[in-house]
């Protein structure tokens, strides 16, 4: 047995329940999981008739404890456990995977009230675990957590806003992925823990309570970035309020929760397992993830082969790089870039499709090689998924109703004046929906100037998009 777990005194617990921050943003909420539809309108299909490439680079190495399923939660239990199965009443709930170094935390999960009585807060608690014989120290170099309510609420906003300073959000998804790509990090949050010898603390111990109103349901987003000097086991778990005599909730202690890890199973209901790769089917299910993903982030220079720089489109004409492709959705280049899985619970996704909370960090050296100025368009955008030709991007007019992608991108760049820009825009798009310019730069001729490209791919998105370069007809300086 190496665990002594539910032996520890409660003074070498870190537990903590910080109060997440109140909204900055204040429009009126609409539904928490649909935005309002647009008048309904036949869409039709129009096709944008250019070249569509594989993303040069690829993911890095660092693992990812990935929480995704079940999305929501209505039972109990263990959500993921990386621990050892060993001493555990159900074994095949935990995966066995020490984290040594640089990982990635990553969890998105929904309570909701299966009934107007069922008003408990659902509780989810974050645990780690020292196996070693000598204390281990873990630092968090970058956290955020952020509930739907009242946090982060899904408002309805433009397709296009500039967000200098970050009050520009909807859901928790897009909340957490903007203040970890400005480098922000919650103060309620630890920056370190000292973990001792076969010992375990509380990372996070947050509430995401479903509420008594219309909709019941509320979401809890978190993302960390965190370095352990030593193996160590992570588990985030979900508990209903424990209840004080008077019938008031109060904080699951560290012995509960352990209590819970060591005797429960997997939390439910399971969402719908995923089809396994590779099948023949057209009506394919990619699944939740719960596991550890290998991948945080996907960095790329973006150049013509043997060349130190990207030549850009002729005037009038586009090429585009799929961003998050999947399988059944890689635009026919062939290139899935969904993280694979080190481990995994068997019901669930066989790869982190979506690649949630992964940093595209994309530069993109651009070069006009010809005798005129140019005026060069970047643009992300969301065309229908196909895996039929590479040639093509399939858009609809009007867009679907239904949101496909809400988060903010950086773009950094020299301006025609050499100076050095940064700007965060907020993009919401719809399925189907051409995006509009982010950047319009003028290059004289013979000329290079890079721009970079980074965001962390939004919670509550639906892949694939592109990233499309565009040389205008008529060129306008920006």
């Amino acid at each position: 047995m190496f665990l002594m777990l539910p032996l520890l005194p409660p003074a070498q617990l870190s537990a903590r329940v910080p109060v997440s921050p109140a909204p900055i943003v204040s429009p009126q909420p609409t539904n928490q999981e649909t935005l309002p539809l647009q008048e309904s309108v036949p869409p039709q299909e129009f096709v944008e008739a250019q070249e569509i490439r594989a993303l040069p680079g690829k993911l890095d190495d660092v693992p990812v404890f990935n929480s995704n399923s079940p999305e929501v939660v209505l039972t109990e239990g263990i959500l993921l456990s990386t621990f050892p199965s060993a001493g555990m009443r159900v074994p095949s709930a935990h995966l066995n995977y020490a984290f040594n170094g640089r990982f990635d935390i990553f969890a998105h999960h929904i309570s909701r009230a299966s009934n107007p009585n069922q008003t408990r807060s659902l509780f989810q608690g974050i645990v780690i675990y020292n196996p070693n014989d000598r204390p281990v120290q873990v630092d968090i170099s970058q956290a955020a957590t952020y509930l739907t309510r009242p946090d982060a609420l899904f408002i309805d906003l433009p397709p296009h806003v500039e967000d200098p300073v970050g009050t520009v959000f909807a859901g928790p998804g897009s909340r957490v992925v903007g203040d970890i790509l400005r480098g922000r990090r919650q103060t309620n949050l630890p920056t370190a823990m000292i973990i001792p010898p076969k010992q375990a603390q509380m990372l996070m111990n947050l509430p995401i309570p479903a509420g008594t109103v219309t909709p019941t349901s509320n979401g809890r987003s978190t993302l960390m970035r965190l370095f352990s000097q030593a193996p160590v086991y992570v588990a985030t778990l979900a508990m209903f309020a424990p209840l004080n005599p008077n019938r008031t909730e109060r904080v699951p202690t560290i012995e509960e929760w352990l209590n819970l890890l060591v005797n429960a199973g997997v939390a439910g209901p399971r969402d719908i397992p995923p089809t396994p790769p590779n099948s023949k089917t057209t009506n394919i299910t990619y699944g939740r993830v719960a596991g550890v993903s290998k991948g945080s982030e996907w960095k790329a220079q973006i150049t013509d082969n043997r060349k130190d720089y990207l030549s850009i489109p002729s005037p009038g004409h586009a090429f585009s790089y799929g961003l998050s492709t999947l399988e059944q959705g890689t635009f026919a280049t062939g290139q899935i870039q969904s993280a694979p899985m080190l481990v995994r619970y068997p019901d669930t996704a066989y790869l982190a499709n979506g690649n949630y909370a992964t940093h595209y960090n994309l530069t993109l050296p651009l070069r006009n090689t010809t005798r005129q100025a140019q005026t060069v368009s970047i643009s992300i955008e969301t065309p229908i998924k196909q895996d039929r030709s590479r040639n093509e991007l399939v858009f609809l007019n009007p867009p679907d109703p239904r949101i496909f992608f809400r988060g903010t991108v950086r773009l950094r760049y020299l301006d025609e004046r050499s100076i050095p820009k940064t700007r965060f825009i907020h993009l919401v798009q719809r399925r189907g929906q051409k995006g509009s310019s982010l950047l319009n730069l003028t290059l004289p001729p013979s000329t290079t100037r890079s721009v970079e490209v980074d965001f962390l791919y939004p919670p509550d998105a639906t892949p694939p998009q592109v990233l499309t370069v565009r040389t205008l007809s008529n060129f306008i300086g920006r």
